[in-house]
């Protein structure tokens, strides 16, 4: 008598190979064996001609993987061809966009580039002198295209506001504006320099000629307090300009046909004087 043993091996044997054959798909020929009580008792199916379905011996597993699922093609979605432009003009023209789109862009990167000061001065304005020079070939070729820059960066997204202000608004490098600017600055200084000099001698010498009335002093005096005080380079606090608040506060207080006595032109004459040796001695590069 066999064994319940013996009989739950060989089901389970049975299971198996279904479980194989399920996983796998057809096989190659198979025996499955199983010795009972010391005799041979065989099963034997042929694999290739077998069917899940032809014996239904244990429930599929639903957490068993399907292997067979994994292999099938997948199918995808089939890709449309879009063509970006009709003829060779459409294309000329896009060309010509991407173009004025990279030079932007290159030139906001170059400008905060120069602001991190990790390019030197001279690189900088090379650099910037050439995506100047072909941003300005190729926005002329495209102003009946691309009226507004301001509206083409706005349109494609472009958040370049310093390359917008080199490009369009300065056109040229910040070195050459910063050097044009210091130019006219020092430009500026040297005239009103010359100016204050004007006024000090002017000053002295009507002093000198007896013209001690108010209505001749007090103008004067006024000119060399607002040139003094357009000059940048004198501190707050300069002698003369403390010197000359003083006298115009007197005079305004006198009448205009008032005229200074001998010892307030003296005094006046001294102020000036005084306060123009400061000013020479304050003025840049007073030695060489």
């Amino acid at each position: 008598m066999r064994s319940p043993s013996r009989n739950l091996s060989v089901f389970n044997s049975l299971s198996l190979s279904l479980s194989l054959c399920n996983a796998f798909g057809p096989l190659p020929k198979a025996r499955v064996s199983s010795l009972l009580d010391g005799n041979s008792l065989r099963v034997s199916h042929s694999f290739s001609n077998f069917t899940p379905n032809s014996l239904q011996l244990q429930k599929p597993n639903p957490r068993r993987p399907n292997f067979n699922s994994s292999l099938q093609p997948i199918s995808h979605p089939r890709l449309m061809e879009v063509k970006l432009w009709n003829d060779k003009r459409e294309r000329e023209m896009y060309e010509n966009f991407a173009e004025l789109y990279a030079i932007i862009k290159a030139t906001e990167k170059l400008e905060k580039a120069y602001i991190r000061d990790i390019i030197s001065p001279s690189e900088y304005e090379t650099e910037c002198q050439k995506l100047i020079a072909h941003f300005k070939t190729l926005s002329s070729s495209l102003k009946d295209t691309i009226p507004s820059i301001e509206r083409f960066a706005e349109t494609y997204k472009m958040d370049c506001p310093a390359a917008l202000n080199r490009l369009v608004t300065s056109g040229v490098p910040a070195t050459v504006e910063h050097r044009a600017a210091a130019a006219a600055s020092t430009t500026t200084s040297a005239a009103i320099v010359a100016e204050c000099v004007q006024n000090f001698i002017t000053a002295m010498d009507s002093l000198k000629l007896n013209m001690v009335a108010v209505d001749q002093v007090y103008p004067l005096l006024s000119d060399l307090s607002t040139s003094l005080n357009k000059l940048s380079i004198l501190p707050p606090d300069f002698e003369g300009k403390t010197k000359m608040k003083e006298w115009l506060g007197r005079l305004s207080k006198m009448g205009a046909a008032d005229e200074l006595t001998e010892q307030q032109a003296r005094q006046l004459h001294f102020d000036l004087e005084s306060s123009y040796n400061s000013f020479m001695a304050a003025l840049p590069n007073t030695g060489t």
